[in-house]
């Protein structure tokens, strides 16, 4: 599992501290079902009959500022399917398509690998043996979450990279020493050097005339 689908951000909703679980992507069947893609480890439990969840809908959606209601969960040939109170065909399952759910969360549940945006906010983002910026701050995205980082720059320039929160990129969170480690792909902290294909054609123009 992504580090996307593990991050856990602070009061989100009224002062409360919310878990991002899941995003519904698709319709299943005619009966109201959707197929999740999970953000938790734990979904037997997240999604036990009367779990309440809020909609991360965009503000023209019909759902936008409504919460959900779990009726049933199910595995159907290796996909996670979920079926909502008041959701019972495929026209009102598609209006649900790719909105996020979040859960109210007890201020010291955790899940593993996973943080809430306040402790990653400060970090050093170390590659190798040399800090290379710091966090500033927590994107949420469909997709996957960005750590925007604040990078070690020239005194006068100012920019922020963005940092896909993944594995592969940010193997290592270590809170407790304030750092994250980052793998990142060449040219996500630096300039890459322009291609010499341009400066390495020396022919006469007058030759080829």
């Amino acid at each position: 599992m992504s580090r996307t689908t593990d991050v856990v951000p602070k009061e989100r909703n009224q002062g409360k501290n919310q878990l991002r679980v899941g995003r519904l992507v698709k319709a299943h069947g005619l009966k109201g079902a959707l197929k999740l893609e999970l953000y938790t480890d734990n979904p037997e439990r997240r999604f036990v009959p009367g779990a309440e969840f809020t909609l991360q809908v965009p503000e023209a959606s019909p759902w936008h500022g409504k919460k959900i209601a779990v009726r049933e969960y199910r595995v159907m040939n290796g996909n996670p399917v979920v079926f909502f109170d008041d959701v019972d065909d495929r026209s009102a399952a598609e209006s649900l398509v790719r909105a996020i759910l979040w859960i109210d969360q007890d201020v010291d549940e955790v899940e593993d690998d996973a943080w809430f945006d306040h402790q990653l906010v400060g970090l050093d983002v170390v590659r190798g043996e040399s800090v290379v910026g710091r966090v500033v701050r927590v994107e949420h995205f469909p997709a996957q979450d960005l750590l925007i980082v604040n990078p070690v720059s020239p005194v006068g320039t100012e920019r922020e990279v963005m940092v896909p929160f993944v594995q592969a990129i940010v193997p290592t969170v270590d809170v407790a020493a304030g750092r994250v480690i980052v793998t990142p792909p060449p040219g996500l902290f630096e300039e890459l050097p322009e291609s010499d294909d341009a400066s390495s054609d020396t022919s006469d123009p007058e030759a080829s005339a």
